[in-house]
């Protein structure tokens, strides 16, 4: 019994020690991904053809490796709250070979990671804080008249700007979620979507982050980087801080932090940020992303405009979805005629956002499948969507909100890892 006792010991001993020596921020080893069953889930709800049975084959293999196809769109955010440590933990560990943290700045001028510089009130507790004295625009009621229809909704404005970083990071994230029919701050903060969730949203969770902490973050997980340069809420120069220097500062992080420019794919949906970078950070600028912001087809840039972008050094576009997919006379998914100028115009491509409709079947997809949702009828079809990405476009990349689906379909097939 004693000697049975002693090994019990010296075991728990060698596993706190691996334990220690991995560190609770270790990225998983190579081959050791942790898909979980969507993509599986997925694969079966495809209609039988060969798409299905190629990656049937697939998931028969039971290993699978990170890749840099997967991008983990602001973390993984179908069930994390966004841009939150535990969200870029769980991107990793599915697999994502990128993660992106949007760059925002605080009052004090410092860089932090959100999705937009005005979302506090509804990604973060913001409004259940004292700090939400301190809100642009504090949290207002609905209004109804007296037969219960809604009169004004209920709003709140909290901006990063609002507060210092010492004051952010005394926050926790939240899903990103309001109730306009809101009376009290409390209701207003709920509203997460039905095939989201609120179990990883916790007191003890949502760890909001700083752009350095999350860069800190990212070389312990081993993977790659896509900072975006959201546009500020707040009027530019900021109590003296420029455009200019607001990009300055974040591409100056990486370096600070002896992060390599290979390793930065800095983002920003304003022209201008991207040329600025390749005058004034080349190794960065070469491989910055022109995100573009159109709402329909008819917003999208024309093959002339995509050929002056190339010509001004500009290498890499992301468009939504819906701009690089269409639907042919079969009603099959093909590439759209942007995707295909795109392409000609010799600009490498990187898609945005898989993951984030919520249900497929219904057949009310909105935005992101605007061009295309005639050709959705199942949950499955995601991988037909990404089948045609990656294949037929040819792009380098996909932003998820859930990358083990795109890590699991990189694995798969001949998309780049």
């Amino acid at each position: 019994m004693f000697i049975r006792l002693l090994m019990l010991l010296v075991s728990c001993a060698v596993c706190a020690s691996c334990a220690s020596a991995l560190g609770a921020d270790a990225p998983p080893p190579a081959g050791a991904v942790q898909l979980g069953p969507r993509p599986f889930f997925l694969v079966e709800d495809l209609d039988d053809g060969e798409l299905k049975q190629r990656l049937q084959a697939c998931a028969r293999r039971g290993s699978f490796v990170p890749s840099d196809f997967s991008i983990g769109h602001r973390g993984a955010p179908l069930q994390f709250p966004e841009h939150t440590k535990e969200s870029y933990e769980a991107a990793a560990r599915m697999g994502a070979g990128v993660i992106e943290c949007d760059v925002t700045f605080t009052k004090d001028k410092q860089l932090v990671c959100r999705h937009a510089q005005d979302d506090l009130h509804t990604t973060t507790n913001i409004l259940a804080t004292p700090l939400s004295a301190k809100c642009t625009r504090p949290f207002t009621p609905a209004t109804f008249d007296a037969a219960g229809k809604l009169l004004s909704p209920a709003a709140a404005e909290c901006r990063t700007s609002d507060i210092t970083l010492a004051e952010f990071k005394t926050l926790r994230g939240k899903m990103d979620a309001f109730d306009a029919r809101a009376t009290t701050f409390a209701q207003y903060m709920a509203g997460t979507a039905p095939w989201r969730t609120d179990l990883y949203a916790g007191p003890t969770s949502g760890t909001l982050m700083s752009h350095a902490e999350s860069i800190a973050l990212f070389q312990r997980l081993g993977v790659k980087m896509t900072p975006e340069l959201k546009a500020p809420s707040v009027a530019m120069p900021f109590d003296g801080y420029t455009q200019q220097a607001y990009a300055r500062q974040m591409i100056d992080e990486y370096r600070q932090a002896g992060v390599p420019a290979s390793r930065v794919f800095p983002q920003s949906f304003s022209r201008d940020d991207v040329l600025f970078w390749l005058r004034e950070a080349p190794e960065f600028g070469r491989q910055a992303v022109l995100l573009d912001n159109a709402q329909t087809v008819r917003d999208l840039p024309g093959p002339s405009e995509l050929q002056k972008w190339r010509a001004e050094g500009i290498r890499i576009v992301a468009p939504p979805l819906f701009a690089l997919l269409a639907t042919d006379a079969q009603g099959r998914i093909v590439p759209s005629d942007y995707a295909r100028a795109a392409r000609a115009a010799g600009l490498d491509i990187i898609a945005w956002s898989l993951e984030r409709s919520g249900i497929l079947a219904d057949g009310r997809n909105g935005f992101y499948y605007q061009t295309f949702d005639s050709a959705i009828r199942r949950e499955g079809d995601v991988l037909r969507v990404l089948d045609v990405l990656a294949r037929d476009v040819g792009v380098r990349a996909v932003f998820s909100d859930w990358p083990a689906t795109t890590t699991f379909y990189a694995n798969c097939t001949a998309a780049p890892r």
